[in-house]
Parts: structure tokens; C-alpha cells; sequence
């Protein structure tokens, strides 16, 4: 975006200067909305950028593009411009209008995606993240800050995939990159370049330390991460030099360690439908585990979902207390009561620290504190995991006592203090009502005294109160009304009783609304000095949501608690799919047992029709094993995981047109990132793997595939395929077990049994699916005859132990629809 051209001679007036000096003092990216009365306008190219946007008019006055948006709906508007990706600097009026002079502007705030505090622009169940990478050498450093709530982390990573993946989890509103290497970095989403001295090691190391007040990083744990503190200090300066935010609020840097979280790539995420899917959030395990009561409880689940943990006495916590409440389901009711009257205490402190929370934050805030001591009691007989959760009496009283029942929005509208409060503040509120009733009282004794029934005694900002006579009734004015202003069909006079009064009405008005925002900002300032307890208490308050919904989802599904296991076992009795066993409506679930044994069941193939519920039961058992490694208890009647460091689901078929990939060149990629990262830690769930190409080109690296994760990874492995040559593998490799789904036919049907049993599928029932699918019916007798050909003609591979052969290459020939019996192979 250009910045506006710059007018001179006569035409540039003081309002139009004040607006130029304000706008040359921005990025020429970020808009500028300047208030007007009761617009913002904004001007040149701000206003060509913005109007299409905001679906408003852009005119032109004095040549000037131009476009406004009412004062009072700003919000709507700026959200708008925000979700377009565009930063707004908001110059608000400083001073009240007065004949012969400018009004004062400065500019209030800069809001971008990733720093909005407007609680109309966030989600509460979701993170805001403002984001920023840095590559230093082989590191790649990233740094993260939820603005919103003072939440700031730094990670490194050493390969792109993990970097690009933990950016797939966190999906950042705003990425800063340097400049210098966009591009490295510059196809990301959301990604911005940024002055690339911002993010020189040493620079901004230095300035972290001079935000903490402290001389090294050492106590934070990134002494040796330079490239994501580069990253961390880059936020730091674009926070405070280019937006103009306070960051009082950050006071922690927390290092995120890749090895102490179960990874999941962004394929796999999406594959499990973890927290976004195409049917909505209610089919993702986030939808069916979020009971939590508080905004911050749903914001720390979604965390946990994404990073599951691989510390088992972390885990043996979090399930201690899950068990624990369960144990006590009275304690549990009462802990989520007394939860349901617990705010965004994360949020709002957010905001009182940085200057934005009005008198309705302060009182959000102390109704929120009030419910700690009740919670603090259902705990005490609990081992709680969040000991720093604390109560605030003293704060809760003093801001109970000075906060109004119903405050307003707006800080200069008055009537946030409670009467009593304050003495001083008290005599001017008196003081100005009784003047108002006084000037109400002059309106009736003037028509009296005058005999003009017509009077009236009004007010506005430029000429104060004054006594306004229509033209008509001129003659019957007194001789003590002295001419103030005279309009079209009226006059308006003052006289010295009532100037005097007004004196005391607006001094004391103006005096009550100044000594309000005073004593708001002393009580935010005391919210302030608690910031520390005020954010640890938040924290521990989430987790205990977290866990006190979870126990909840076990009471009321029938989870049970996992055994965890530093082996590669993996034992599931009657497992159920977490999402479908809530959603489910047509058919009652069936569960299935799982168990992975390293010495004769590491690789499992499983067989069976498409529908009968492969996919479904795949996705089960990592769901689970991903479940129980987030301290959660599970759907089965007994389960035993071995820890796992990795999962990566790799199912379905998509392609991306915009990097020019196909179906199948996607699922190769997908494959390859398993077979590179895969570890014997890992749990590798695989359907349909080679169905994108040549059937002996698919099956031949299907194959290969498999005999890779069972000679090479070792790592359990579910491969769901329909290719039964598969199946022989079990005769040539020992951790190799064949499975499939059971079906019945009847009558020309299947019937969907759910059940997974040991031992391989004959065949994969496609035409009697096709036929469910509405297909028509010549289409599946055709199919019928030309299936019997192919199956009395069929070039199976030989299962042979060095991969698979065929035994014939020539390439068969369909049967003509009116010759049945025509050979299938005729001479290349």
C-alpha cells in the first residue's frame, strides 16, 4: 500500500494537516481510521483499500478519496478489516469540540490479527497466536505469544517438517519473517515480512533480557536456542516499536521441547480429525472431549490434544485425578458448579495490563475471584495437580466495593464507581444532580413567569444550557433573557441564574467523570501488581477444568483408566471410537480388541469390504493410544499403551491443486514423511496405501512399504488394504498378523458384522457396496460378468519371500458386453 500523497498550499487544512502527520508516522500497510464525530474516516489509500472491503461507499470531497463507518458499529467494521488481514490504527479524540480550535487525536492502539484484545474478535476456545520464525545455521527457531493472555513459547526444531507441522497445530494469525529470508519462509499462511535487524541473535536476546530484568535466558532454559530467541525478540520489537502494545503481561518465556510430546505431522492431524473436521466440531475428538466450563479450560484442552505428552509421571498425574474425582462423583459435581461461575480470568487480566479492560473487565474479574474459595474447598480432599491456584479475598472486597452493578462500556460515560466509594466523588454526583433537577424546575417556573408554554431549557457541548423560544412567541420574552444564538424558527438565551447554574453542573459533572477515571485506573493498577498470582491461578484453574470435563466424559461414556507401559505392547479390550460411540446415530457401536505384540503382531494387515469399518477402526486405536498419552481416560473396558513418541495417520485420498500434486503424489509424500520419521516408538496407521496408480505398481510399493515398517522401523502398524496379496506377507515375516472385518452375505447382500477378526478376508465385496451406493442396475450386472472373468483369468502374485512377482504379464482384455465368453487374454 502507497502512503497518501501529501497535500500543500491553502487546501490543506489543520484537520487534514493533524491526519497527515499521523499517517506519516505509520506503516504504510496499516489503515488509519480517524474519528470525525461519529465516523471514522479514512482517507486516500486507506479508503480505496477499505471500502470494498467494508462494502461502503467511497466518495470524494475536495478531490480526496474518502470512505466512514458510524462510530457506534466500529467494531463490526474493524473486525472485518482484521479478518481481511489488514492492521488498523485506530486516532481516537482526545479532546471535546470547541469553536475555533482543532480537536486533539492521538493514535490509540494498532490492532492486527495476531494482537487483538477485543474480546468480538477472538475465539474464546482458541489460542490467538502472533508467530515468528527465524532459520540460524541447521536450526530453525520459532517463537509464539498469545497476546490476548501473556502465554509466550519458543521451540527449535532441526528438520522443516517438524517446524512446518508444529505451525500446522498452532496456526498463527500473524508469522513474522525476516525479510532477509522470506524466501525460506514467505509461502507460510498469515506470513509477513518483518526488519530483519529485529531478529539479530544478539539484539534481540539482549532486549528479552531487558523486558525480564534479567542478565541471561539461562533461567528460562533457552541460553543455548539462539535462533528461536532471535524469533522471540522479533515479536518483543514488533509488539512494542511497531504496534505501540504494552507487554507488561509477558513475564515468563516458556521453551516448548519436541521431546517430552507425542508428534503428530499436519497430515496426520487432519487425517484423525483432532480438532477440525469438514462435518464440524461436534466429529472431532475436541468436540466430544470439551466439557470444560471456562474459555481457559477449552483453550489448554485443544493444547493437550495437539501435544499429547511422553512423560508417564505427568500422565500418572493427570489420571490420579481423574480417578480421584471419579471415586467421588459428589466432589466432581461441585468442583464443575462452582467452575460454571468462573470467567476468562486469562483474558481479562490481559487486557487491565495493557491499558484496554474497562470497569466491566474489573467486574468480570471480582465475580470470577469470588468462586475460587468454593472450588479451593470441593479440592481439599482431593490430590489437586494445580497447587497454585489461590483465593483473592482482599481484592475481590475492595473491587466489589468500588465497581457499580452495572457499569458502563465506555470509561468516560460515568457511573462506573459504586456510591459510597469514594466521599469527594460522592458531593459531585449530588452536587450535579441537584443541579439538574434545579434546571428542570427553571423549565416550568419560565412558562409560568412568561406565560411561553412553548419554553424550553436545553443543553449541548458547543453553548452549555440555554432557553430556547420559537419565533412566534418573541414578543413575550422578558427584558432579563440576554440573546445567546438566533436559528432558523427559534432564539436561544441565557440568563445569570442559569449560567451560574450551569457552572456548577458541568464543573461538577466534568470533575465526577475525571475523578472516575482516576480511581478506575488506581483500582486497575492494583489489579496489576497481582498479575503473576492472578496468571498462575488462571492456569491452574484451567487445568482442573480440563480434568474435572474429562472425568466427566469417563463418567458418562464408560472410559477406564490406561495402563501406561515403556514397551511396544499395545492391548485393547472392547475399544471404541471416541467420536463415533457419541455421534452414532443410525447403528449401535461394536467394540473391537486390539493388542500389538513386538514378537508376532507388530505389523497388523487388515482386510475386508469398503464401509464394513476399517477406517473407522484404525483411527480408533490411535485415537486412544493419542487419548491416554493426554492424561485421559479411554473407551475400552481395559487398555495397556506403550508409550508412543510418534503418531501419523496416513488415510484418504486428496490432492492439492495449488502446489500441482495429485491424489497420488500427496499420499507418496505422506508416506514418505512415515517411512523417514517413523521410529520403534511410533504408531503408524496406513489404509489404502498404492491405490493411486497401476494395480502392480500400488501393490508393489504397498509391499515394500510394509515389509520397510516391519524389517526396518519396527514400529506398530495398522495397514488396511484391499489388497489381498498382502495377506502372504504373514507367511514370510514373524510380527506380521493378518486381520479383517466380518461380513455375511445373504441373498446377493452383506450385512456389516463390525467385528475384527483374526485371519484374512476372502474378498472385498466392491460390486454389492456399489450397488448400496445407488449405482445403477445394468452397471452391476455388467460389473458382475466382468468380475467373473477376471477372477477366472486373475495374474495373482506369487507371496513370494523376496516381494511380489507376477506370473503373467500380458495385458488382459475386457469382455465385450455381448460376448460373455471371449477370452480375456489376447496376444500384446
Amino acid at each position: 500500500m502507497q502512503a497518501p500523497p501529501q497535500m500543500s498550499g491553502p487546501k490543506l487544512t489543520p484537520m487534514m494537516a493533524q491526519y497527515q502527520a499521523m499517517r506519516r508516522s505509520l506503516p504504510a500497510d496499516v489503515l488509519l481510521l480517524y474519528r470525525l464525530g461519529d465516523f471514522y474516516e479514512m482517507f486516500f489509500e486507506d479508503a480505496k483499500t477499505a471500502a470494498p472491503i467494508l462494502n461502503v461507499a467511497l466518495t470524494k470531497r475536495n478531490t480526496v478519496p474518502m470512505c466512514g463507518v458510524p462510530y457506534h458499529a466500529a467494531d463490526g467494521y474493524i473486525a472485518k478489516l482484521v479478518k481481511a488481514g489488514m492492521r488498523v490504527a485506530i486516532a481516537e479524540q482526545t479532546s471535546e469540540p470547541s469553536p475555533g480550535k482543532i480537536v486533539e487525536r492521538e493514535i490509540a492502539r494498532i490492532i492486527s490479527a495476531g494482537s487483538v484484545l477485543e474480546s468480538h474478535l477472538l475465539d474464546d476456545q482458541r489460542p490467538n497466536y502472533l508467530a515468528a520464525v527465524f532459520l540460524l545455521g541447521k536450526a530453525r527457531g520459532l517463537a509464539c505469544v498469545d497476546h490476548s493472555t501473556g502465554e509466550f513459547t519458543v521451540a527449535e526444531f532441526a528438520d522443516q517438517a517438524q517446524l512446518d507441522d508444529e505451525l500446522a497445530r498452532l496456526t498463527p494469525s500473524e508469522l513474522l519473517v525476516s525479510d532477509e529470508q522470506l524466501s525460506q519462509f514467505g509461502g507460510y499462511p498469515a506470513a509477513q515480512p518483518y526488519d530483519g535487524y529485529a531478529f539479530l541473535p544478539d539484539p534481540a536476546r539482549q532486549m528479552l533480557c531487558d523486558h525480564f530484568g534479567v542478565h541471561s535466558l539461562d533461567g528460562f532454559g533457552c541460553a543455548d536456542a539462539p535462533a528461536s530467541t532471535a524469533a522471540a525478540g522479533a515479536i518483543l520489537h514488533y509488539l512494542i516499536h511497531q504496534l505501540r502494545r504494552p507487554c507488561d503481561h509477558l513475564r515468563s518465556l516458556r521453551v516448548r521441547e519436541n521431546d517430552r510430546h507425542v508428534l503428530i505431522d499436519a497430515a496426520s492431524q487432519r487425517n484423525l480429525d483432532l480438532i477440525d473436521s469438514r462435518s464440524g466440531k461436534k466429529h472431532t475428538l475436541l468436540g466430544v472431549l470439551d466439557r470444560t466450563k471456562t474459555p481457559m479450560g477449552a483453550r489448554l484442552l485443544r493444547d493437550w490434544i495437539l501435544h499429547p505428552l511422553r512423560d508417564r509421571e505427568a500422565l500418572g498425574v493427570r489420571h490420579d485425578f481423574i480417578a480421584a474425582l471419579l471415586a467421588q462423583p459428589f466432589i466432581l459435581s461441585k468442583c464443575r458448579e462452582s467452575l460454571q461461575g468462573i470467567r476468562d480470568i486469562e483474558r481479562t487480566v490481559g487486557r487491565l495490563s495493557q491499558g484496554a479492560g474497562n470497569a466491566r473487565d474489573l467486574q468480570a474479574l471480582a465475580n470470577s475471584l469470588a468462586h475460587i474459595p468454593a472450588l479451593l474447598e470441593d479440592l481439599g480432599s482431593l490430590s489437586s495437580p494445580c497447587a497454585e491456584i489461590r483465593p483473592f479475598p482482599d481484592l475481590v472486597e475492595h473491587l466489589e466495593a468500588s465497581i457499580s452493578d452495572e457499569p458502563p462500556a465506555n470509561l468516560k460515560d460515568g457511573g462506573m464507581i459504586r456510591d459510597g466509594h469514594s466521599s469527594e466523588l460522592d458531593e459531585l454526583r449530588a452536587l450535579s444532580r441537584d443541579g439538574k433537577s434545579w434546571i428542570a424546575k427553571l423549565q416550568e417556573e419560565e412558562r409560568q413567569r412568561t406565560g411561553i408554554d412553548s419554553l424550553k431549557v436545553k443543553f449541548n457541548n458547543v453553548f452549555g444550557y440555554f432557553i430556547e423560544v420559537t419565533s412566534s412567541k418573541l414578543a413575550m420574552v422578558p427584558d432579563d433573557y440576554t440573546r445567546k444564538q438566533t436559528m432558523a424558527n427559534c432564539e436561544r438565551y441565557i440568563t445569570p441564574a442559569l449560567k451560574e447554574m450551569e457552572n456548577k453542573v458541568l464543573g461538577a459533572e466534568e470533575r465526577a467523570k475525571k475523578l472516575e477515571t482516576e480511581l478506575f485506573l488506581e483500582l486497575r493498577q492494583q489489579v496489576c501488581t497481582r498479575l503473576d498470582e492472578l496468571q498462575k491461578t488462571a492456569a491452574g484453574i484451567a487445568e482442573v477444568d480440563v480434568l474435572c470435563g474429562l472425568a466427566e466424559t469417563a463418567q458418562l461414556h464408560g472410559h477406564v483408566r490406561p495402563v501406561l507401559e515403556d514397551s511396544r505392547n499395545l492391548a485393547i479390550a472392547n475399544g471404541r471410537h471416541p467420536v463415533l460411540e457419541q455421534t452414532l446415530v443410525d447403528e449401535k457401536f461394536v467394540p473391537n480388541d486390539s493388542t500389538f505384540d513386538p514378537d508376532d503382531s507388530l505389523l497388523q494387515i487388515l482386510t475386508g469390504p469398503n464401509m464394513a469399518g476399517k477406517s473407522t477402526y484404525i483411527r480408533q486405536v490411535a485415537l486412544i493410544a493419542l487419548m491416554a498419552q493426554t492424561g485421559a481416560f479411554v473407551p475400552a473396558s481395559d487398555a495397556v499403551v506403550g508409550m508412543v513418541d510418534r503418531i501419523f495417520c496416513r488415510v484418504g485420498a486428496s490432492d492439492d491443486l495449488s502446489r500441482g500434486q495429485s491424489t497420488f503424489m500427496v499420499e507418496m509424500n505422506e508416506t514418505a514423511l512415515i517411512l523417514n520419521h517413523a521410529t520403534d516408538r511410533s504408531l503408524v496407521i496406513l489404509d489404502e496405501i498404492g491405490r493411486g496408480t497401476a494395480t502392480f505398481d500400488g501393490l508393489s510399493i504397498a509391499w515394500a512399504v510394509a515389509e520397510h515398517l516391519h524389517d526396518v522401523v519396527g514400529c506398530r502398524t495398522l495397514f488396511a488394504t484391499h489388497y489381498h496379496e498382502l495377506t502372504d506377507l504373514a507367511n514370510t515375516r514373524p510380527a506380521v498378523a493378518n486381520f479383517n472385518v466380518a461380513v455375511r452375505e445373504w441373498n446377493d447382500e452383506i450385512i456389516f458384522l463390525r467385528k475384527i477378526l483374526p485371519g484374512a478376508a476372502d474378498k472385498s465385496y466392491g460390486i454389492q457396496v456399489a450397488r448400496l451406493a445407488g449405482l445403477p442396475k445394468p452397471i452391476i450386472e455388467r460389473a458382475k460378468t466382468i468380475l467373473s472373468h477376471l477372477e477366472l483369468h486373475s495374474t495373482k502374485p506369487e507371496a513370494k519371500k523376496q516381494g511380489p512377482k507376477a506370473k503373467n504379464t500380458r495385458q488382459q482384455s475386457l469382455p465385450a458386453a455381448n460376448q460373455p465368453q471371449m477370452d480375456l487374454f489376447g496376444e500384446l
